[in-house]
């Protein structure tokens, strides 16, 4: 496939309003992908050159991507950048400029493009600027102006199409099987790899059943099991029966694997966060007496000063690329372990709770920087709500409490494990991940800041799109309202994307990429959102009868305001989905 054709459907699948769309686009697209070629596409189509989880980064500065335009169109970069600024696009700049050459049959494919932003990606040592500059730009000499425009967006990490993996996974079930159904039997293999492009390779050259045998792996991500929610012990109880319960420690979730001497640590979101914790390098090695292993843990920021935790707020300050050295020693991290997924060669997700945490405690040596999170087995709800209590004493958020026969779900969010946490008042009550769908711009004061409103959605995971739930005019200060709109800026769209469904148009559209912590008076029903929105159709009693169309109202937020920002350690797709806020909904009434 020549990379002109690819970037045609890239063009169409930037275009399009519609998921089911989006689906056939790349379902066509697809099918006309070769064995050599697929895994390649699946990787273009996100915007990278390899799965997420690996540190293989393009890495383009704005400025230098503006110069390698400016050296391939015979324009200056101060002429580039002002066009930028006028346009708030690289790509559309370079499709602007490239429109005078007239380069119309570029015969470079799919392959070979790959190859060279590999190889921009490879570059480092002395001359790293220089050498970069130069293949990005012969390589734009050679494109026509629809490639250049998503060409120079890649090395930009900002390719604006907004796909999700379900919809990729689905893409391709359609186009190899014309049948979506098979999408569940690649999710599996998705949920256990976390890697696009080896499924689309294995499933192009050696079919379903190679996939389905897609085993765990050390240095591959397994996807996060995720916590459903009850609102009280009793309910807890009642609905699991005797449970193992975990503090809940509020950090950021990482995963552990150990390959001999080998230490790399993913984030919930799979990315490569190694770099970032020499710490907990270090305590693997010493204290995992294991050749191989996956360890799931939650890391949170330490003061050796006043030996407690810290909140999640001082532990984000951990995420840099910079100064990492400094900020462990003055925010050391203290990562709790709390399940075993893979030990010596042998995966453990089939094994039960229990089985995990034997092996667990005999795995980890105690008294260093990785904790073997405490357990306790409890049947009795009075005991369970003084170990809530006492968790919130500490100053946790809360417990979590799992089912002792239960295999780890790889990408699960069901109630073999369930959350419990308190609000400060007495209540159980939680917060909400949002997605920023869009702004409002604002009037008064805040029209100098830019955005006024944000228009907030949740994720609905059935038909893998976001769905409106609450305007927020509240919860930020001033240079919040002028950072938010700064950020959205970077990612604003001239359409309402794809996987959003909206009654509401906001003045700007925006990827939904920002997640944030929003903390609302209660959950209402409202015909103006989506989330949970659905058409109910009465069927008629007799022959003369005619059937009844009703609109069941979407959920809404009564009072909402911001709490923090979470996407430094959360997908848009690991927001409240609409299947949890509708069982907030119902659980508020049942206190």
């Amino acid at each position: 496939m020549t990379f002109k054709n690819l970037s045609l459907y890239l063009e169409k699948l930037d275009n399009t309003s519609s998921r089911l769309a989006l689906i056939d686009i790349l379902s066509d697209l697809f099918k006309s992908s070769s064995k050599a070629e697929i895994s390649m596409i699946c990787y273009l189509v996100q915007g990278r050159i390899a799965p997420f989880f690996k540190p293989v980064e393009i890495g383009m500065a704005e400025k230098t991507v503006a110069q390698s335009i400016a050296i391939s169109y015979g324009s200056s970069k101060d002429e580039v950048l002002k066009l930028y600024g006028k346009l708030g696009d690289m790509g559309l700049v370079a499709s602007q400029l490239n429109s005078k050459f007239k380069v119309q049959n570029s015969k470079l494919t799919v392959a070979q493009v790959f190859e060279i932003l590999t190889q921009i990606a490879g570059t480092n040592g002395e001359g790293t600027v220089e050498k970069r500059l130069k293949l990005l730009s012969d390589l734009l000499k050679k494109l026509d102006s629809i490639s250049a425009k998503y060409l120079v967006r890649i090395p930009l990490g900002n390719l604006r199409l907004g796909i999700g993996d379900p919809t990729i996974l689905e893409g391709l079930s359609v186009a190899k099987f014309n049948d979506r159904s098979k999408k569940k039997i690649l999710e599996g293999a998705y949920n256990r790899t976390s890697d696009l492009g080896l499924i689309a390779q294995i499933l192009w050259e050696k079919g379903l059943p190679a996939v389905e045998k897609l085993e765990v792996k050390v240095g591959y991500p397994i996807r996060s099991e995720l916590c459903e929610r009850l609102p009280t012990p009793q309910k807890a109880i009642e609905k699991m029966g005797t449970v193992d319960v975990q503090y809940k420690y509020d950090g950021f979730r990482v995963q552990i694997h150990k390959d001999g001497d080998n230490v790399s640590m993913f984030s919930r979101n799979l990315e490569n966060m190694t770099h970032m914790f020499p710490e907990l390098i270090e305590g693997t090695l010493k204290q995992v007496k294991a050749k191989t292993a996956i360890l799931d843990s939650e890391a949170l920021a330490y003061s050796p000063e006043s030996e407690e935790f810290l909140p999640f707020q001082e532990t984000t300050k951990r995420r840099r690329k910079h100064g990492i050295e400094e900020m462990a020693a003055k925010l050391p991290l203290k990562a709790f372990v709390f399940d075993i997924l893979y030990k010596d060669g042998k995966s453990l997700i089939d094994s039960p709770l229990t089985e995990r945490i034997k092996a667990l405690k005999s795995t980890i040596e105690e008294d260093g920087t990785l904790i073997p999170t405490i357990t306790q087995t409890i049947s009795d709800p009075k005991e369970l709500g003084i170990m809530l209590e006492d968790a919130i004493s500490k100053g946790l958020e809360g417990v979590v409490i799992k089912k002792l026969d239960s295999k780890y779900e790889a990408g699960g969010r069901n109630f073999n494990w369930v959350k419990l946490k308190r609000h400060s008042a007495g209540e159980l009550h939680d917060t909400i991940d949002c997605v920023i769908l869009g702004y409002i711009f604002g009037k008064g004061k805040r029209a100098d800041f830019g955005a006024g409103a944000l228009l907030v959605g949740v994720y609905d995971s059935k038909k893998d799109e976001f769905v409106t739930v609450s305007r927020i005019g509240t919860g930020l200060t001033d240079d919040e309202w002028r950072e938010i709109h700064k950020r959205a800026d970077k990612i604003k769209v001239d359409h309402k994307p794809a996987r959003v469904s909206s009654l509401i148009t906001p003045s700007v559209w925006i990827r939904p990429e920002i997640v944030i912590e929003v903390l609302a008076d209660e959950i209402t029903r409202s015909p103006i959102h989506t989330a949970g929105r659905s058409t109910l159709r009465d069927e008629p009693s007799g022959s003369d009868s005619k059937s009844k169309t009703e609109t069941e109202p979407g959920y809404a937020l009564r009072f909402p305001r911001l709490v923090s920002f979470r996407d430094k350690d959360k997908k848009a797709e690991d927001a409240t989905s609409v299947k949890e806020l509708a069982e907030m909904f119902f659980q508020q009434y049942k206190k």
